[in-house]
């Protein structure tokens, strides 16, 4: 029987696949989903969906051809150590292919963290009720919710400054609160890395430090996106003309460096399935997996009806 073809594309978006308990040095809010619920997320698609690579669809956007009706793509950001550990042996068996967007400032540095699990484990250090923090005032850290909550202010005041007094401020701020034990290494290794590629891993740039890209100047902006290729040219062998924005961001001014670097294809964190006949190629937008998103979800938010719900609900088309 023939494949039924389309120009719609679904893509989702995983972080972590783990056990919080495995990983008490990390911020538990960035897994996706328990290697248990991981497993019948791949099961389903498997049997229900074309899940793509993402040359397949760098193909069929620069050659106007049509994909697989029900087309998926799977994709992982962060280049975390339990996707190799964790989520590719679970791919592998079920034969679906993915696209991992690595931050190239990571790899090889056991000893650098992404800021937020440096803030998580900074605040799993203090042990006064409340502490005040500039410009944040005090901030509640007697109970779990506490924390919880204190966490998310920090969290979200650090989003809103400029990338380089971002990391000063959280330099400042685990300087007084974390503690002096380096935590393990938490990122794949370029050899790792490497090894991945071989098995059929797609990689693709995810900036090199993982800024917001809004927050950075034009020349800042150039180097994260220009140096994530070429790391990945000089220890992978190949870079393609794809991109991540971290935490989603972008604007018109990131977009358009993106293009005369010759960036083809870049996702966003939208909410929404893509019309490759009408969509930017270059803002193309993803569905979110949490630990909320049992099977049922899943196969509910791969519905077309449900994406126009997500897209609306997550700032419209």
């Amino acid at each position: 029987m023939p494949i039924e073809l389309e120009m719609s594309l679904r893509v989702l978006t995983y972080h972590r696949v783990a056990e919080a308990r495995a990983t008490p040095h990390l911020n538990p809010r960035m897994i996706s989903a328990t290697p248990e619920v991981f497993d019948r997320h791949m099961s389903f698609l498997s049997k229900n969906y074309h899940v793509l690579n993402l040359p397949e669809v760098l193909r069929a956007l620069e050659q106007r051809t049509p994909l697989p009706r029900r087309a998926v793509l799977v994709t992982f950001d962060d280049a975390y150590l339990d996707f190799g550990e964790i989520a590719w042996p679970i791919l592998k068996k079920y034969r679906v292919p993915a696209t991992l967007f690595v931050p190239t400032g990571y790899p090889g540095r056991a000893e650098r963290s992404f800021w937020w699990d440096r803030l998580y484990r900074a605040f799993n250090h203090i042990q006064q009720k409340e502490i005040s923090v500039a410009p944040l005032g005090r901030l509640a850290c007697a109970n779990n919710a506490g924390h919880r909550n204190s966490l998310k202010r920090a969290q979200n005041f650090v989003k809103t400054l400029p990338h380089a007094e971002a990391m000063h401020w959280i330099e400042n701020f685990c300087a007084e609160f974390d503690g002096c034990l380096l935590p393990p290494a938490s990122v794949l290794s370029w050899e790792e890395l490497r090894r991945l590629a071989r098995e059929g891993v797609t990689l693709g740039a995810h900036t090199v430090n993982h800024p917001m890209m809004t927050r950075l100047t034009q020349e800042e902006m150039r180097y994260e996106i220009a140096q994530a290729q070429k790391d990945l040219q000089r220890e992978i062998g190949s870079a393609l003309p794809i991109f991540c924005y971290p935490s989603g961001g972008h604007d018109d001014g990131v977009v358009s460096l993106l293009r005369a670097e010759g960036i083809r294809v870049a996702f966003t964190t939208l909410d929404g399935h893509n019309d490759l006949t009408t969509a930017d190629p270059l803002r193309l937008r993803r569905t979110n997996v949490t630990p909320r998103t049992t099977t049922l979800l899943l196969r509910l938010r791969l519905m077309r009806l449900m994406s126009k719900v997500d897209a609306w609900r997550h700032g419209g088309e």
